[in-house]
């Protein structure tokens, strides 16, 4: 089983019935104090970490005083615009006694499809925590509709578990672990310590019941361990409500670990070099030099472009003879990359008109 010790790059998804208590709709403010010292003493071993937090809706629901029954989609979005203030405030002042800077960050499910939106929110989370700030990240639920939701935060963190990557996601929820039942009703169920594949068996055991606040039942979590596993990140399921849940965890508290595929970085170029490319810019001997020292290409480097692409796409990367060796995501559309190559970064703001980024292609973004 994974140590959290271990862990360069944690996502920690929290549910509503964790933060808020269900019975006064109000905050569970000793409860995310103790999380914060979790938070402090990982931070302290050089982790970065990222919390995808729900509890917005309920949260504003309690102050607006709407029911505790279901909410037509407008009285939702109401609820998370006022919720989310309190969300981020308490996240905030929980934190900041450990000089912590946190950000809000809120993001939809058009935020991972689109690739040129997936990198614009990649590029965010990593100038983020590359400045020692804790994300909080929600779904943007004011104004998110069923049509591009991702519909529970598990399967939102799973997805901002890929777009870090991140090699360790935790879901603190109100089980302790994936059950071959649901132990509540069957007094048989056998908690799993350790799950390497998620056969049709193990999916035939999952449940649909969530708990009182939030959505999430246990197929949304074998949801997102596929997500996470597949792109290498080893994945929780953690009893939550235990104050400190995180150091708990890692002095042996029960739950279930699903095993990482791979490792983050070898999925993430797997999954580039499936692409198929949109276009292709040639690169100088002196560039390909750079790239091979694992730096990331710049504009300076590159004689040709061949397109049309768009910001996001996938583009060949060809040596000075023709050669493909390798291809990437590019950070430019093919009209922009045409006018900067050739350029030094310090450059690109005259020729476009605004502050570009300094490399076409970042080496994270790279396939060889």
């Amino acid at each position: 089983m994974a140590s959290l010790t271990s862990a360069k790059r944690l996502v920690v998804k929290i549910g509503s019935a964790l933060l808020v208590d269900r019975n006064t709709g109000t905050l569970r403010a000793e409860w995310l104090r103790a999380l914060a010292q979790d938070v402090h003493w990982l931070k302290g071993l050089g982790c970065d970490v990222v919390l995808v937090s729900s509890g917005s809706i309920a949260l504003g629901r309690s102050a607006l005083g709407l029911p505790s029954t279901t909410l037509a989609l407008e009285q939702s979005q109401a609820a998370a615009a006022v919720g989310q203030i309190r969300l981020a405030r308490a996240y905030e002042e929980a934190l900041a006694p450990y000089g912590i800077k946190t950000a809000q960050v809120l993001v939809t499910l058009e935020d991972s499809s689109d690739r040129r939106r997936y990198l614009n929110s990649r590029a965010t989370l990593e100038q983020l925590l590359s400045l020692d700030v804790v994300p909080i990240v929600n779904e943007n639920d004011t104004v998110a509709t069923d049509e591009i939701r991702f519909g529970d935060n598990d399967r939102l963190a799973a997805q901002i578990a890929v777009t870090v990557g991140a090699d360790q996601l935790i879901l603190l929820s109100d089980v302790d672990g994936f059950y071959s039942a649901n132990p509540s009703e069957d007094p048989d169920a056998q908690r799993f310590d350790v799950i390497d594949t998620i056969t049709p068996e193990i999916e035939a055991m999952a449940g649909d019941a969530g708990s009182g606040l939030s959505k999430g039942g246990m197929k949304t979590k074998l949801m997102a361990a596929r997500t996470a596993t597949a792109a290498g990140c080893a994945m929780a399921i953690s009893e939550g409500s235990l104050l400190r849940p995180l150091r708990a965890l890692q002095d042996g508290a029960a739950a279930t670990w699903f095993t990482a595929q791979t490792d983050p970085q070898a999925a993430r170029k797997r999954w580039i070099a499936a692409m198929k490319p949109r276009g292709a810019v040639t690169l100088d001997s002196g560039a390909v030099a750079a790239l091979g020292k694992g730096k990331s290409l710049l504009p300076a480097g590159i004689t040709q472009v061949t397109g049309p692409f768009e910001r996001g796409d996938s583009v060949a990367l060809l040596d000075p003879s023709g050669r493909v060796i390798g291809s990437g995501l590019t950070r430019y559309a093919s009209d922009e990359a045409l006018r900067i190559k050739g350029h030094h970064s310090a450059e690109i703001e005259q020729l476009l008109g605004y502050p570009g980024r300094a490399a076409l292609i970042h080496r994270d973004d790279m396939a060889f």
